[in-house]
């Protein structure tokens, strides 16, 4: 591979900074926009990453703002909050040029609001598979292997060099659908990253609770009925949770396979905490338009039933604006006792 490609990282947070810490480890020529004086400081004196890859520390060329990075990229990977995505673009375009690709490493559906800014020909989306979380500023710790899967609605021919480019960070695979893969991605977050914020409990916690489960069910089989209505087959997540047998509720036996199954994952995640909780907790928003939100307004344009979707994506927001608490009893909120009927 060319190591003198430039690529800039805008977003230092757990996705952003392991992915730009391992490329620059690599020996590309990366940049790093942190946002905050704390991270950038934290970066140019080695950004700490632990874990399963192990321990790794690496000096970073950071930056704080997007204005501040040097010369035209040929990639820039965008990995902040899907809210700030559209106009962080904005900003990064005059560091673009013509063939300069642009990754869309967000949760939800970004695809269409990136390329309103960029272009549906420089647009990549990208699914995040390994697990990793920030510890503190600087601090980084990978829990868990993955890929990367990114894909585009318009093929560029730098999609295969932007693969090989990934996988000095982790293995990564270009699908021919990246929507069918970005909703399977989706349906995941709408389920365990949401119903935290719900609650204010460890997947484990939450899982143990049978009416949980069927809320977590109602969610997924609600976003199964929009992907049918899009035409879209949705792969299994990570390869290994199949939404057509999960959402197939048509027996007492397929019943209890289904709760079993996730019942299991809560056992295996038991610790897990959802992000977007952890986002609350530090007085920040969820990313709840463009998950359960988006799921809902995508479903009232194709006259697909959400009611579920609808109800948790209100009570995220009343907690978000302080007029609701976090607490479990909100599993038993009338709105989700309505649409669970």
């Amino acid at each position: 591979m060319k190591k003198d490609l430039k690529i800039a990282v805008i977003g230092a947070g757990a996705i952003g900074g392991t992915t730009a810490a391992f490329l620059a480890e690599a020996g590309y020529d990366v940049e790093l926009v942190c946002k905050y004086d704390e991270i950038t400081q934290k970066a140019k004196e080695g950004l700490k990453i632990v874990g399963v890859k192990g321990e790794h520390i690496v000096k970073m060329n950071a930056v704080k703002e997007v204005e501040e990075l040097t010369g035209k990229k040929d990639y820039i990977l965008v990995a902040t909050k899907s809210y700030d995505m559209p106009e962080t673009c904005k900003r990064a375009l005059k560091f673009a040029e013509d063939d300069t690709l642009f990754v869309a490493m967000q949760n939800g559906i970004p695809l269409d609001a990136m390329a309103k800014v960029v272009g549906k020909d420089r647009t990549v989306g990208c699914v995040i598979g390994y697990g990793t979380t920030m510890l503190e500023y600087g601090v980084l710790d990978v829990t868990s292997f993955g890929e990367y899967i990114i894909g585009m609605q318009e093929n560029s021919p730098k999609l295969e060099e932007l693969k090989d480019i990934l996988s000095a960070a982790f293995a990564a695979r270009i699908s021919e659908n990246i929507l069918s893969e970005l909703y399977s991605k989706l349906i995941v977050n709408a389920c365990i990253s949401t119903l935290g914020v719900v609650s204010g409990l460890y997947l484990g916690e939450m899982l143990k609770i049978k009416h949980v489960r069927n809320i977590f069910l109602k969610i997924m089989c609600e976003a199964v009925d929009l992907t049918n209505a899009l035409n879209l087959k949705l792969p299994p997540y990570a390869g290994k949770l199949d939404y057509y047998k999960m959402t197939d509720l048509s027996t007492g036996f397929k019943k209890f396979k289904a709760h079993l199954t996730i019942r299991v994952v809560g056992i295996k995640y038991r610790r897990l905490k959802s992000s977007s909780l952890q986002s609350v907790l530090r007085g920040r928003k969820t990313e709840i338009d463009f998950f359960n939100g988006y799921i809902a307004d995508k479903a009232d344009e194709l006259n697909v039933l959400a009611p579920m979707n609808r109800a948790i994506t209100q009570i995220v927001k009343e907690i978000e604006d302080k007029k609701l608490e976090i607490k479990k009893e909100n599993f038993y909120d009338s709105r989700i006792i309505e649409a669970l009927k």
